[in-house]
């Protein structure tokens, strides 16, 4: 039999651009990147562009850069630095040669700077950063020029010298473009290309004093980089003309173009980097990587796959159309991915006991069941069972309609992989809940139904009462309550005060073993991993139901 074809290339407007450049000649090769400033987190909005300037780099044969906007050393931090390549390599991707930083850059941004101050297209502004903002004018109104736009090459050279050497302020000047105080697009109306920051730079220390803004900084590293096809989210689409127009007017060879697509919006949650270090700092989450997050570290420690990520952002695609995505979807893929791979598990998390009176004391006996039941060659994983038993609570009714079918007082229910019992009695506390059931097994129903042709039809799960361990489970869900908390004017006021939940749960004996992160399917309770940050104890974080219940909840 002949091979089967590979599978098609995922087209966007993107890979068009793209296939017609190599096609046309203009370039023989593809070169991306992927540019985070290192002040925080990646988040799952980073994971799309992560798959889509890499994964165009793998599939044209050609290479992506990583590379740090690190301009802004007060926010900055090796700590972001380590994380962010962390997150690139776990998603499953290796950037070209070295990591990039855009401080590696210093010296020659420095020096196109000064040539474009030589040509007259920069000058040292004495305005404040609020006069600056007044002069700058409004959408419906042009601005205008700052008193010092024409001081004469020579001085503006002195002023830029000065800042160089640590002889200003902070905010009391700053070098600004000079391009055109009446353009329609706000960022052409001299925007600032360098200020003051008497900051150390995780990289370069105390080197300098004066750092490149961003826009003016980020064409020339991809210029610098060789960078083909420069990728960015619709709202750097309006920076495009100040891109070429830096690269327009130094002496430069390479030449860049930059194309921009939708950013990914997710529902019940928020993207913005500002306001994910806010619940941060101010004690919503525990942190960057609290599962709750949607930063890549939280998803990770919840339990999400790279695959599950991956395929994510191949689901949404690649377009310029803004959008808001279902967080159905992201939750389907990983849904999906883990009932193909998940191993297979039993936990109590709301336990009551169950006695089976007529059950031998003191024996135990290992029964079998399947680590996957579509995948064999798994083998099986061994449950001790006894007298004594912990099945979950919702799993009990005195009585009930015929749609219940667990167990109920007076009738039967198979046990996941094992006996059949019937509920003979129970006990209760104080409070009138349900402490014990006492039942009776049928001896002769391991594997095989009722002899005399009784019709058992419902199974519950069960782990043993004297081999089960102890855990803590963490029921995590959506961190907000609406679907777009980024459009509340206080979108703290919005959090889900259940987004966490915790229970002490009883579980098959071998997960006290467990490997941190690796997802197993807690049978008829949902997707579980054991949390990486609390190693020193069995902790398991809920990665997803096994359904989804905020469907029936909105209907």
């Amino acid at each position: 039999m002949s091979e089967a074809a590979p599978a098609p290339k995922p087209s966007n407007f993107i890979r068009q651009i793209i296939d017609r450049d190599l096609a046309e000649g203009k370039h023989s090769s593809v070169h991306t990147r992927f540019p985070p400033e290192p002040n925080g987190y990646l988040h799952i909005g980073h994971a799309k562009s992560i798959c889509l300037n890499f994964g165009i780099a793998e599939d044209y044969q050609g290479q992506c850069n990583l590379r740090f906007d690190d301009t802004n050393p007060e926010k900055e931090e090796q700590h972001f630095v380590d994380s962010i390549k962390r997150d690139v390599n776990w998603l499953g991707y290796e950037w070209s040669g070295e990591v990039c930083y855009s401080s590696n850059y210093f010296d020659q941004l420095h020096q196109y700077a000064i040539e474009l101050i030589e040509k007259g297209l920069a000058y040292v502004d004495f305005l404040t950063p609020e006069q600056i903002r007044e002069y700058r004018g409004t959408l419906k109104e042009p601005g205008k020029n700052s008193p010092y736009r024409d001081t004469p090459v020579a001085e503006n050279l002195a002023a830029f010298a000065r800042m160089r050497n640590g002889e200003y302020k902070e905010g009391e000047c700053c070098l600004r473009a000079k391009i055109d105080m009446s353009s329609p697009i706000i960022c052409m109306r001299d925007p600032v290309i360098y200020r003051i920051r008497f900051a150390d730079h995780h990289q370069t220390g105390s080197k300098w004093c004066i750092y490149p803004m961003y826009d003016f900084t980020h064409c020339i590293s991809d210029a610098l980089e060789n960078i083909t096809h420069s990728l960015c989210t619709l709202e750097f689409q309006d920076n495009r003309a100040l891109y070429d127009w830096v690269l327009d007017n130094i002496t430069i060879e390479s030449r860049p173009r930059q194309y921009e697509f939708s950013r990914l919006n997710l529902e019940y949650t928020v993207m913005s980097k500002r306001r994910l270090s806010a619940l941060v700092q101010d004690g919503h989450v525990e942190g960057w990587d609290d599962p709750r997050m949607p930063t890549i570290a939280g998803l990770r420690r919840r339990g999400y796959t790279p695959a599950s990520l991956r395929e994510f952002a191949a689901r949404i695609g690649v377009t310029k159309q803004e959008n808001m995505v279902e967080m159905a979807m992201l939750e389907a893929c990983i849904r999906e991915d883990l009932n193909d791979n998940a191993p297979r598990a039993m936990a109590v998390i709301e336990p009551i006991k169950v006695v089976i009176e007529n059950y031998p004391e003191g024996q135990t006996e290992t029964l079998k069941a399947p680590v996957h039941p579509n995948k064999e060659e798994l083998g099986e994983r061994e449950l001790p069972f006894g007298r004594e038993l912990y099945i979950d609570r919702d799993d009990f009714r005195e009585s009930a309609n015929k749609k219940y079918k667990r167990l109920v007082l007076g009738k039967e229910v198979r046990l996941r992989n094992a006996y059949v019992i019937k509920a003979e009695r129970f006990d209760t506390d104080e409070c009138g809940q349900v402490t014990t059931v006492y039942c009776t097994y049928d001896a002769d129903t391991l594997g095989k139904n009722p002899a005399d042709g009784r019709k058992v039809k419902g199974v519950i799960h069960w782990v043993s009462a004297e081999h089960g361990v102890e855990a803590e489970v963490r029921l995590y869900d959506r961190l907000f309550t609406v679907p777009n908390p980024g459009a509340e004017e206080n979108f703290a006021s919005v959090l889900n005060g259940d987004s966490l939940v915790i229970k002490r749960a009883i579980v098959e004996p071998d997960l006290a073993d467990a490997q941190a992160e690796l997802a197993y399917q807690f049978e008829r309770e949902g997707y579980f991993c054991r949390d990486s940050a609390n190693m020193d104890r069995l902790v398991f974080n809920r990665t997803v139901g096994l359904r989804d219940t905020w469907a029936k909840i909105g209907d």
